[in-house]
């Protein structure tokens, strides 16, 4: 991105001699010394402090009249970048391509929170939304006071601000203060991260006066990744740099007693870190710092096996002390009326481990020279990186320079963050700048990783066939055993194998749907880690967090209760919901769908391979979704075929309808992958999925045929996210749509051949 450069420090009068940004009219009605008073009120040559509080921390024009948006997240790939664009152009009356967003760099963005819940539009385009309307008031502030005009009797029209009755009488934004920094403090609300909130005193437009936002603009940002024209992290060099690999032990726990380094000493320049549980080496080259990784003798404490078997996963959950239990929801006398049923429906679902399983393993280089450090890092939150590298590296935060990178994906808390603290530490101890890159089996398997879980309902009916009542409770490993994000030392294994403190935090979730029973009961309860320190299965955020297995679990079971009751799954669900968004998703999706009323299973096929039709639906932080599967599946085999799908999709007012399209469809396919494929492995010493072989994800071969999707549009109600939504009721309509075609109810995830088939005996 093209950054604004920081001009040199300059007196009012000697811009206006240059003739640059402030023009007096003749025969204006304020004096010369009030005029330069009034627009130095609110622009300046030197920029102030970069605080949430100040506009300038969020815009700036350029001399040649171009708009700089400084965006706290980061694009993880769904065009936010073009989104902010919009939001940020519309409000000031710009053309969309004068707007250059600049994402996540410490040095010249806020804590906004990252990529961060699906918060890019919901949060943080809010926030960019009342800065650019603010920046407009005050440009146009500003023009009235040189034109000699009443601010409203101004327009705007592609950045140059004119009389409504007469164009000639205008000034452009880079006549006004291109170039300079506004001064103009807004209203922050004290928050940093995802709430930051500080609007100015403009009000932002009226959705029906937008022109740009609502429009299809197609993002400029794909050709250059595809045809390798843009640096990746991987791509960044600096002078002196040495290059590292870090060192695993093969029995999780185990840490290192005895290194010889002598055995690396035929290695150009190889060097050893250990400090503690900590082992990692440099070199010059990187080729001869995986020659070392690979040559050096390392003798590890007997640390015994922490993990139990693969196939006893699920009972270790069952049976493990629970170490926090949270009721989210609850209405009514559960537990009374679950006495009186006639019949009660009861069902328990399973959830692997799964893998970030990024296109590559994480990057990152830091350097740290003369008092201060930078770092290249493709994190999701670059400000918390920052955090965390002045906490293990003991310098003061705004010391630090994170400059966010493009990388291999993330999908949540993956292997970023650890691989930026650990090369700081690799950084501070051998005095020169150090790129720091994991190889492929470190990538997949040392990140963080999506908790397994098991998830238990239960629906109470009476005599009349009625549901009386409704449990759910999730129980599983935590989304926080390791946080979100590697601001503390404590969450990344550079602070956990240096023997820090550790903190493990508790939390899970519940189902997010509207449906009504007049008993009900939502709940989750969460475990102790099975290492709790420095763990290849320590468990954290992977997209859509614990989402993909709650709903999962509670959709499949709304379906099972619909076909315990004779009813059409969407019958069923309609019966049950009274929010009127969610109603009209549902019947658009089943509209688009052409879905035909009938209970499941269909009883009308013979042979190898059936089709079946699945739905599931979901909300998620205000956005709404619901799904339709059509798959195949061949009996003989055990292989599943989603071959259609139907999305309805609700996220309020829609910024830009086709990158929200190409939002929804790589969601559908990961949540394709995460069903029918993503596992990871272990055995009693360490993590066995490494690669692609042992942690298979969907191949393109396997990619549905079509994806249909229905963009229910409210331009009335604010944006909320698209991240992440449409992952969450995938699993679940395949589940369903299974069920649909074999009257075969599978209840635990992945649904890989061997595992359909094993269903089917």
């Amino acid at each position: 991105m093209t950054k604004i450069d920081k001009p040199a420090a300059f007196s009012r009068r000697s811009v206006l001699k240059a003739g640059g940004a402030l023009v007096v009219s003749v025969g204006a009605g304020l004096g010369l010394e009030a005029l330069l008073d009034h627009q130095a009120a609110l622009a300046q040559g030197i920029k102030p402090p970069l605080m949430p509080d100040q506009l300038s921390s969020f815009i700036a024009v350029q001399a040649d009249g171009h708009v700089m948006a400084y965006f706290g997240k980061m694009d993880m790939g769904h065009g936010l970048t073009v989104a902010v664009g919009q939001i940020v152009a519309e409000e000031l009356d710009v053309p969309f391509h004068t707007v250059k967003v600049d994402l996540a760099d410490t040095a010249t963005s806020v804590n906004q929170g990252g990529a961060s819940g699906s918060t890019g539009i919901q949060e943080g385009g809010k926030q960019m939304r009342v800065a650019a309307a603010e920046a407009r008031r005050v440009l146009v502030e500003m023009a009235a006071t040189k034109l000699n005009l009443p601010a409203d009797q101004l327009i705007v029209t592609d950045g140059v601000v004119h009389a409504r009755d007469d164009a000639a009488k205008k000034a452009s934004y880079a006549e006004l203060i291109g170039g300079r920094y506004f001064n103009v403090q807004l209203d922050w609300n004290k928050k940093y991260g995802n709430p930051l909130y500080a609007p100015g005193k403009a009000k932002p437009k009226d959705p029906k006066d937008h022109k740009i936002v609502g429009q299809r603009i197609k993002r400029e940002d794909v050709a250059p990744k595809v045809f390798a024209s843009e640096n990746f992290v991987t791509d960044v060099k600096v002078p002196g740099m040495l290059h590292a690999r870090m060192i695993r032990p093969e029995v999780a726990g185990a840490v290192p007693v005895k290194v010889d380094e002598a055995s690396i000493k035929d290695i150009p320049g190889a060097r050893v870190v250990w400090q503690e549980g900590f082992l990692g080496v440099v070199a010059p080259r990187e080729w001869d710092a995986i020659q070392a990784m690979s040559k050096l003798k390392v003798e590890w404490s007997q640390a015994a096996p922490p993990f139990p078997s693969q196939a006893a996963l699920y009972d270790h959950i069952r049976n493990a002390t629970v170490r926090k239990r949270g009721v989210e929801k609850q209405n009514g006398d559960v537990d009374a009326a679950f006495k009186t049923a006639a019949k009660v429906i009861e069902a328990e679902y399973e959830w692997p481990f799964q893998s970030h399983a990024s296109m590559g393993p994480a990057c990152a280089l830091v350097e740290i020279k003369d008092g201060k450090v930078t770092c290249w890092s493709g994190t999701q939150k670059s400000h918390f990186v920052q955090q965390g590298l002045a906490s293990i590296l003991e310098v003061p935060a705004d010391k630090v320079h994170v400059i966010w990178t493009t990388g291999p994906g993330s999908y949540g808390r993956n292997d970023a963050d650890d691989a930026a603290m650990d090369a700081a530490v690799l950084a501070k101890a051998v005095g020169a700048p150090v790129r720091l890159q994991y190889m492929r089996n470190q990538g997949t398997g040392w990140d963080p990783k999506g908790p397994a879980s098991i998830h238990r309902a239960r629906a109470a009916i009476d005599a009349s066939g009625q549901v009386i009542a409704y449990d759910f409770v999730s129980k599983g490993f935590s989304r926080v055993d390791v946080d979100t994000n590697g601001s503390k030392p404590f969450d990344t294994l550079a602070g956990q194998t240096r023997g820090i403190t550790l903190r493990s935090g508790d939390g899970f979730g519940v189902p997010a749907e509207s449906y009504q029973f007049a008993n009900k009961r939502l709940a989750w309860e969460t475990i102790p880690p099975l290492l709790d320190r420095a763990s290849p299965l320590r468990s954290s955020h992977l997209r859509d967090p614990v989402g993909p297995q709650i709903h999962f679990a509670s959709e499949s079971f709304i379906d099972e209760v619909a076909a315990a009751l004779n009813l059409d799954p969407i019958e069923f669900r309609l019966r049950h919901i009274n929010d009127a968004r969610d109603i009209a998703l549902i019947k658009a999706a089943a509209q688009k769908a052409n879905w035909q009323t009938r209970p499941s299973p269909r009883r009308d096929q013979t042979g190898s391979k059936v089709n079946g039709r699945g739905i599931a639906y979901a909300q998620r932080n205000g956005t709404r979704v619901a799904v339709i599967a059509e798959i195949e599946v061949d009996r003989s085999s055990g292989k599943i075929w989603a071959r259609k799908f139907t999305v309805a999709h609700d996220c309020g007012q829609i910024i830009n309808p086709d990158g929200l399209e190409k939002c929804i469809e790589p969601n559908i396919v990961q949540g394709v992958s995460r069903t029918l494929w993503e596992e990871v492995k272990f055995d009693s010493k360490t993590v066995t999925s490494v690669d692609w072989v042992t942690y298979p994800i969907l191949d393109i071969t396997e990619t549905p045929e079509a994806i249909d999707i229905v963009l229910l549009n409210h331009p009335e109600i604010a944006p909320s996210g698209a991240g992440e939504p449409s992952t969450r009721p995938v699993a679940a309509a395949i589940a369903n749509a299974i069920f649909d075609a074999t009257g075969v109810r599978i209840r635990r995830v992945p649904f890989s051949p061997e595992n359909v088939k094993a269903s089917f005996a």
